[in-house]
């Protein structure tokens, strides 16, 4: 079988992690990595063996797939020259920085038959996996994504660079319409939002609260499902997972016998199962994992969030109330 012919457009911090992947895979062949910084490009290839670019454009002709890792506001316009070229391939998240650069995007991969996943990695967490077959009907769910602040990731607010994880793993757990948004944020060391929180309801009966910040002073990525008889806790940063249900009888008096449990959750590579996956669909047609519609989903859910905040904010700067006591 002929090898296939891979590259990854943008070898920054994650875009790295991209190309040492397909390096390893041994049915495909990086042949080159492209990057605005042609040190970077130059670096990384050489770690790699293989060529380096400073124009995206000239991988024309010369790939099969490609990863694009570059900043989100360049993502439709890469994302185009390639899907224009007959090229799949796994676009970093957020899909797009609006819907219709996102529909526009599904719109030509679907016409050409072209793979088009989005890198939403937290669906390759062992945790997530482990759970998603556990859950049932989610009647409420608590969400926290915190970090440090780091200047990568900053050209967007904190829903489009951290949120947006939770978002789409909680539309994937609940399947079904979102009816209402409320939210509230602050900017605090960028020109967006750095800290942000969001109720947000389906037509189901579930709600979620999320909450996600680039200004904390630790990491922690956790997730709380409720569900009848059930409680679901996952450890996104920890890869770990429990559920508590109940039991027979009453531990004591009035109070009902818990089962806890915790879940054995295999080690993994996320980032190589995102591309083993991407390249999987790519090669032998099996559903992709996270299609651009599910990107399209998330976006949408993001920007909902982020008009929200806009709106808190302005109210907040209106009513100037705050540390202005009598």
């Amino acid at each position: 079988m002929k090898k296939m012919r891979a590259a990854v457009v943008g070898v920054g911090y994650l875009g790295r992690f991209h190309a040492q992947k397909y390096a390893s895979l041994k049915d495909v062949e990086l042949v080159g990595v492209a990057d605005s910084d042609p040190v970077r490009a130059a670096e990384i290839a050489g770690e790699l063996g293989t060529t380096a670019y400073g124009d995206y454009r000239e991988l024309a002709g010369k790939v099969d797939l490609v990863s694009i890792v570059v900043p989100t506001r360049f993502h439709h316009e890469v994302a185009s020259f390639f899907l224009q070229n007959g090229v799949h391939i796994l676009l970093e998240k957020p899909i797009t920085t609006t819907v219709a650069e996102a529909r526009e995007l599904i719109a030509m991969a679907a016409a050409s038959g072209l793979v088009l996943q989005v890198g939403h990695l937290e669906r390759f967490n062992p945790a997530f996996t482990e759970v998603a077959g556990i859950l049932k009907r989610p009647g409420f769910i608590e969400s926290m994504r915190v970090a440090p602040f780091k200047p990568r990731g900053t050209d967007v607010s904190v829903v489009l660079d951290l949120m947006v994880h939770d978002i789409d793993i909680i539309r994937r757990f609940v399947g079904s319409e979102i009816t209402s948004i409320s939210a509230t944020g602050a900017v605090v060391y960028s020109s967006e939002p750095d800290i942000a929180n969001a109720r947000i309801e389906f037509a189901c009966g579930c709600v979620a609260n999320v909450t996600a910040s680039r200004v904390s002073l630790k990491s922690e990525r956790r997730m709380q499902i409720f569900q009848e008889d059930a409680y679901i806790s996952v450890d996104f940063q920890n890869r770990t997972a429990t559920i508590a249900t109940r039991g027979e009888g009453e531990s004591a008096p009035g109070v009902p016998a818990v089962n806890v449990r915790e879940l054995s959750v295999p080690q993994r590579d996320q980032i190589l199962a995102e591309i083993e996956a991407f390249v999987d669909s790519v090669a032998h047609g099996t559903p992709v994992v996270v299609p651009g519609e599910d990107g399209l989903n998330a976006l949408e859910t993001a920007l909902l969030v982020e008009e929200k905040i806009r709106e808190s904010i302005a109210r907040f700067k209106a009513a100037g109330c705050c540390g202005q006591g009598e």
